[in-house]
């Protein structure tokens, strides 16, 4: 009765001191940058970056650009350079007319999306798509075409006299997108989509159609199913051991189980989300306008078990991260 008692009284305190918050903290404030610091005495200037990446509207465009600047930020400051409010930069390029902004319908668009999910017949989905990308193309329209948003010189000199800067960033995001991991590690995928995900592509290769890899799953997961369950079921001798009246019977049970293991594994069951992010960066000379560093990288980040937190937002922060470290590591050793 004691040992009883005194399991309630710990439940009772665990249930009491877990009436708090969790709190997690991922970004961190940079660390101060020492005496020696590259960018000790110089500033810089951070433009938008153009966006190549195909994105879906606008406003996702600002939102990528805008995550690449904070990154970009952070690191600039933890190596002693000085940067102006970013708001303060787009200000002035939008009252020089540099930029142009441009206004965006995201109620509409999320309204939208959020009926594609809805129990809508597939010829009302494909009309609301239709609707969707008439918005995406009427949006990129006004923004102006690719490529069109050069700047001289002359412009470049301006901007670095209003901020007092002695370097403008500017770049351009080349992709942005989620992709599946190709990768066949069952502690990734699972076990089940590892193997009849892995039978479905030696049997039938590769399919682009969703309905037609799923027929091929479904019917690799039937035969696979079927030969696991008659040996299983009749090792080391051909005596009976199934539920059903035959062999051929239990063949059957058992290639239906794995029909039906088939077809889900061939929906997003092992799917192993990857952020893809690709940009490139210029570091100009504000007083010239000459470009004295450029480089590219690509980052692919993805959970390296299905325990790890695979929500896109993480993952692609924290390629955006590494791909600004990679960058501006590499511009302070070779550029300046």
């Amino acid at each position: 009765m004691k040992s009883v008692t005194q399991v309630v009284f710990a439940i009772c305190a665990l249930l009491l001191g877990g009436c708090g918050h969790t709190v997690v903290e991922t970004l961190r404030v940079p660390q101060t940058p020492t005496v020696d610091a590259a960018g000790n005495g110089k500033t810089v200037v951070v433009l938008p970056f153009a966006d190549y990446s195909q994105g879906d509207s606008v406003a996702s465009a600002e939102r990528r650009s805008m995550m690449i600047t904070e990154s970009i930020t952070d690191k600039l400051s933890a190596n002693g350079f000085s940067l102006p409010v970013q708001e303060d930069v787009f200000e002035y390029l939008v009252a020089e007319h540099v930029i142009n902004p441009v206004s965006y319908t995201g109620s509409a668009s999320t309204s939208l999306n959020y009926e594609l999910t809805g129990d809508w017949s597939n010829t009302m989905k494909k009309e609301i798509s239709g609707y969707l990308e008439t918005e995406k193309r009427d949006s990129m329209a006004a923004a102006g075409a690719p490529g069109a948003h050069g700047l001289t010189a002359a412009t470049i000199a301006k901007i670095g006299r209003e901020f007092g800067a002695d370097y403008v960033v500017r770049g351009r995001i080349l992709e942005f997108k989620t992709r599946d991991e190709g990768t066949w590690e069952p502690w990734k995928r699972g076990v089940i989509p590892f193997i009849m995900r892995g039978s479905n592509r030696i049997l039938f290769g590769y399919a682009d159609s969703a309905e037609y890899d799923e027929d091929n799953a479904s019917l690799a997961g039937m035969m696979v199913g079927a030969r696991v369950g008659y040996e299983t079921l009749h090792w080391p001798n051909d005596e009976f051991m199934g539920i059903g009246a035959s062999n051929d019977t239990d063949a059957a049970i058992w290639g239906a189980a794995g029909y039906g293991l088939g077809g889900r594994s061939a929906g997003h069951a092992g799917y192993i989300g990857q952020a893809s992010v690709q940009m490139r960066i210029w570091v100009q000379e504000a007083s010239t306008g000459n470009v004295i560093w450029t480089n590219r990288v690509s980052v692919k980040v993805s959970p390296e078990s299905f325990f790890a937190d695979n929500q896109y937002d993480v993952l692609f922060n924290q390629a955006i991260n590494q791909c600004v470290n990679s960058l501006i590591d590499n511009f302070i050793t070779t550029g300046l």
